[in-house]
This record gives structure tokens, C-alpha cells and sequence, in this order.
């Protein structure tokens, strides 16, 4: 993609990489996301990179238990992670493609506060106007769906960033957001009374 995007006379790219790359950069799929980067700086292009940390999209896993039995089952239900909304990253994407200043830069993206599955559900019951309970399991019982959905490596690298493996640099809240586009980040609230629908 990028050789045919240099072909074609493209400027600059934007590229949606990880954090998982400054933060777990031993797990398989930091070390894919690193190596695509790579490629990019030396594709001869401009480059801008994006290091979103968990979307708040990935809660959409949860919907049809959510619409079939107002419950979410997840590990680590109390490991709180700066989940960003995918209209910042889409957001900052834009500032960089179309304003000055952006290029050569890598801009690591969080949302505005740390929140766990735990609160989420709740943010989705306020949302909903039911409860929505949080069961917590145990990685070992979450691992066989994940695996079979995703594959053994990723399952095992989500797990670790859900909350087998956090780190401070994991849990960082930047404020890249607000820096980047002039308006503050997206909260996870936000997120959930734009996508209520999918939880109905």
C-alpha cells in the first residue's frame, strides 16, 4: 500500500498505529505495528504517526450480551485504561493532514481519564436507562473465546493490556487531543450515547 501510495504521488501519510508500540513493544502485534512505522519513514514520504491506546469502540464486543442480558463478563473488570473515542483519532488525522506542523511527529492518543469495564457498564446502564452488571472472570475463562475470534497471539497480547501487563506508560493520560485539534478529548460517556443503539 504505501510503494502504491508513493507511486502514485502521495505527500503524506497518516498512519493509525499503537501505543502498544512505546509501551509493550515485545508483544507480536506492537512488533507488526513497529514494523509497518519503519516502513514508513523510509518510504520517502511525509509521515505523521497515531498511537491510539484502547478505543471505546472495542466495548462493542459486549453488545449482543448486553441487549440479551444487560450483563458484561470481562477479566480485569477494575483496571481503568484512558480509552479514546475513534472521532479523536479521526480528529487528530485530520489536523494533521490538512494543518502545518504535523509532519515528522509521532502523537501518542488517550482519552481524557482512565475508565474500567466496570464503569463502562455503568456508563452503559446510565445510557440505557437499566443496569448493566459487570461480572468479572478469570483470564483462563476469557482466553478460549478471544482465541478462537482472534487467534492465540493477539488473545494473549489483549489480555496482557486489559490488564495482565499494565504499566504506567499504559496508563498515562495524555492530553495530545486537545493539543492536537484545540478541543478536549472525547469521554467514554460521549462515545456510549452516540452508539446506544448497538447496546438496544
Amino acid at each position: 500500500v504505501l510503494d502504491a501510495a508513493r507511486d502514485a504521488g502521495v505527500e503524506h501519510v497518516v498512519l493509525v498505529s499503537s501505543i502498544t508500540v512505546m509501551t509493550h513493544p515485545h508483544l507480536g502485534p506492537a512488533r507488526a505495528n513497529l514494523a509497518v512505522e519503519r516502513r514508513l519513514r523510509e518510504s520517502g514520504m511525509e509521515w505523521t504517526i497515531l498511537r491510539p491506546t484502547q478505543f471505546a469502540s472495542n466495548t462493542l464486543w459486549w453488545a449482543r450480551s448486553v441487549r440479551d442480558a444487560s450483563v458484561v463478563r470481562v477479566p480485569y473488570a477494575d483496571v481503568g485504561l484512558p480509552t479514546v473515542h475513534p472521532a479523536d483519532i479521526a480528529s487528530v488525522a485530520r489536523a494533521a493532514l490538512t494543518g502545518p506542523g504535523h509532519r515528522g511527529r509521532t502523537y501518542p492518543l488517550t482519552g481524557p481519564k482512565r475508565i474500567s469495564p466496570r464503569q463502562q457498564a455503568d456508563e452503559l446502564g446510565r445510557v440505557l436507562g437499566r443496569e448493566v452488571a459487570c461480572v468479572g472472570v478469570t483470564r483462563e475463562e476469557a482466553y478460549p473465546p478471544m482465541a478462537a475470534m482472534m487467534g492465540a497471539e493477539v488473545a494473549d497480547s489483549v489480555l496482557d493490556l486489559m490488564g495482565g501487563d499494565v504499566n504506567d506508560a499504559l496508563l498515562a493520560v495524555r492530553d495530545t487531543v486537545a493539543r492536537v485539534t484545540g478541543s478536549p478529548a472525547r469521554s467514554y460517556r460521549r462515545w456510549a450515547e452516540e452508539n446506544a443503539d448497538a447496546f438496544r
